[in-house]
């Protein structure tokens, strides 16, 4: 196994009330970071939060708040809303599901994790090659093999002090294998070398696992409904 020098993602300052949703900053570091990751216009400001006008099939708008407001809430899903609106809430499913309207679809629980950079080692498996590039406030992680396919892949952006991990995942085929604990190492090492300290990112309950190990600790829970008014239209007669 070849040694080289990364980072180890270590516990960040907590949310000390994960209730009261995220930290202003936290979430508005995510927010900016997911915006530059996925090559979307950036976020605009609006009551209680920050829209994101995404401009996909299915996910037109995207709004991000980062607590719970009843009053916004009710607000934004009273206005005349476009399928393929979401909204990403820093709650608990169960406190979200509550105020929502007909066409409304909560999906699967998320959670908004942070953790602290520092230079530490990490190995390469045998059999693996890395490659990191940065362009911009972007750096982009790609775990090859033998045969030059990639294997293991994620993106980190750059946004002030934070560096926000994104689009972490390893091919079925190779998996277990350690390739995603490398992935997160040399964003995070990348992010650290260029003045990040604190790492955010936003997991499903399946990665919560991998990044828990890493270091990571929960930092408010996040609830994503979308407003798919087709699935509870009647049977067309």
């Amino acid at each position: 196994m070849k040694l080289v020098k990364e980072v180890t993602m270590l516990d960040a300052p907590a949310n000390a009330n994960k209730d009261d949703g995220a930290l202003p900053e936290v979430a508005e570091a995510w927010v900016q970071g997911w915006t530059l990751s996925r090559a979307t216009p950036p976020p605009v400001a609006v009551p209680g939060g920050y829209r994101v006008d995404v401009g996909l099939p299915g996910h037109l708008i995207r709004y991000v708040l980062p607590r719970f407001d009843s009053a916004v809430l009710r607000c934004l899903m009273g206005e005349p809303v476009a399928p393929g609106t979401w909204l990403k809430v820093c709650a608990r499913p169960e406190t979200v599901a509550a105020v929502l309207p007909t066409g409304w679809t909560v999906n699967d629980p998320e959670y908004m994790m942070t953790a602290s950079l520092r230079i530490a080692e990490l190995s390469i498996p045998s059999g693996y090659r890395l490659q990191v590039t940065t362009q911009g406030f972007i750096t982009d992680a790609e775990v090859l093999d033998t045969d030059e396919q990639v294997a293991a892949r994620g993106r980190i952006a750059r946004t002030g002090s934070f560096a926000v991990i994104d689009q972490v995942e390893t091919s079925p085929s190779h998996r277990r294998r350690g390739l995603g604990r490398l992935v997160m190492g040399a964003l995070g090492h990348r992010a650290a070398t260029q003045g990040a300290r604190t790492g955010v990112l936003v997991a499903t309950r399946d990665g919560r696992g991998l990044y828990r190990s890493l270091g990571w600790t929960l930092h408010a829970p996040v609830t994503a409904v979308v407003f798919r008014p087709e699935e509870i239209a009647p049977p067309a007669r």
